[in-house]
């Protein structure tokens, strides 16, 4: 048994298996452009959610080390794991895409005013028709509360992956480890969460750093909605096996 060709086949496997997943690296793109993130905090929460579905997946090859039967059962776990990260990813997708409504109506219903000063300076300010008087400054609560946002949407992205499956994972790590041939199970697993996290981090960036270009996509009112669609699309393109 080469371990050089395990290896190969782990690694292209892997390239593939996370290119063809919108799934893998739409939502990050996504959400990151509609949120503002920085690309190094959407390949931040990117990186961690791979190893979350890489890690999660490894315990169910683990327990596949076992008996038929129990390889069975796994791969019945496995089927259940992807239906319910589908369902997940559709429910916060929706969820985010009712939340981002507020911004299209808020928009609806905010004008600009300008104001002179006495050096001939011009400057505008956002007025909301059923709000105060006052002019928008960045304040402490506001940066809290966009930090615990990033906190919240991190976390609902890393248990999401954690239940989605890593189908091919299972299948590279029960052959060699049936023949007791563990240096080339350690180098499967490497190289196969290697290639997975690396995909996602190169398409996310790739994503990314387009979206970053094209700031009019980013400023609209509707980019968090269509983010949750985007999200939505993707849970419901996995429950269709796309």
């Amino acid at each position: 048994m080469d371990p050089l060709i395990f290896s190969l086949s782990a690694a292209g496997i892997a390239v593939l298996h996370t290119a063809l997943g919108p799934d893998h690296y739409l939502p990050f793109a996504a959400l990151g452009a509609a949120r503002r993130w920085t690309i190094a905090r959407t390949l931040t929460i990117t990186a961690i959610c791979g190893v979350g579905h890489v890690c999660a997946s490894l315990v169910l090859a683990a327990l596949a080390l076992g008996a038929g039967s129990v390889a069975m059962r796994v791969t019945g776990i496995t089927s259940v794991r992807g239906d319910i990260a589908a369902w997940l990813m559709i429910a916060f997708g929706v969820a985010y895409a009712i939340y981002g409504l507020k911004f299209i109506v808020r928009e609806r219903h905010v004008h600009s005013h300008a104001h002179a000063h006495a050096d001939g300076t011009e400057h505008e300010h956002g007025h909301h028709h059923h709000a105060s008087h006052v002019h928008p400054h960045v304040s402490i609560e506001k940066t809290a509360a966009r930090k615990q946002s990033v906190v919240a949407v991190g976390w609902a992205l890393f248990i999401i992956f954690l239940f989605g499956p890593c189908e091919p994972l299972i299948p590279l790590v029960m052959a060699p480890a049936s023949q007791g041939a563990w240096v080339t199970v350690l180098m499967v697993v490497s190289v196969f969460a290697i290639a997975t996290i690396g995909t996602m981090l190169a398409i996310v960036w790739a994503l990314a750093s387009g979206l970053a270009r094209t700031p009019a996509l980013r400023a609209g009112a509707y980019v968090h909605s269509a983010a949750g669609a985007t999200v939505a699309a993707c849970g419901a393109a996995m429950l269709l096996g796309l």
